[in-house]
């Protein structure tokens, strides 16, 4: 909208984590608290890296271990390098549970992710 020739900035509201429609304030930090309407306590799964074959591993990998443990949560790859930088990360590819940093600079085998993901399970 223009007013008086000032063009009138747009204003997003912060979102949820776990894209479920949490209320979250723009002084509410987000994090994993808002998660708590997951089901089987995981809302979000994340897996980051720079699309090298060892991060594409660990993709594979997690999607193989979340379909053996029948969790509802989506794993999503992440490769823009300014989200990655967020996490904190100094190392690829690595694992973010429930916008946590679960594991990082090594790809874990999926019998080793399904107990990493138990720990936020339960």
């Amino acid at each position: 909208m223009v007013l008086f020739g000032k063009k009138e900035e747009e204003k997003k509201a912060p979102a949820c984590a776990c894209n479920s429609g949490c209320p979250v304030s723009e002084t509410t930090e987000i994090t994993s608290d808002c998660c708590s309407k997951a089901k089987d306590g995981i809302c979000c799964i994340k897996v980051l890296g720079s699309g090298c074959a060892s991060c594409h591993a660990l993709y594979e990998n997690t999607k193989e271990a979340v379909k053996e443990m029948g969790l509802s949560a989506e794993v999503e790859y992440v490769t823009d390098l300014p989200k990655i930088m967020e996490y904190g990360v100094m190392s690829m590819p690595a694992l973010v549970v429930n916008e946590k940093v679960a594991a990082m600079g090594k790809v874990l085998k999926p019998a080793d992710i399904e107990k990493l993901l138990h720990k936020y399970a339960f």
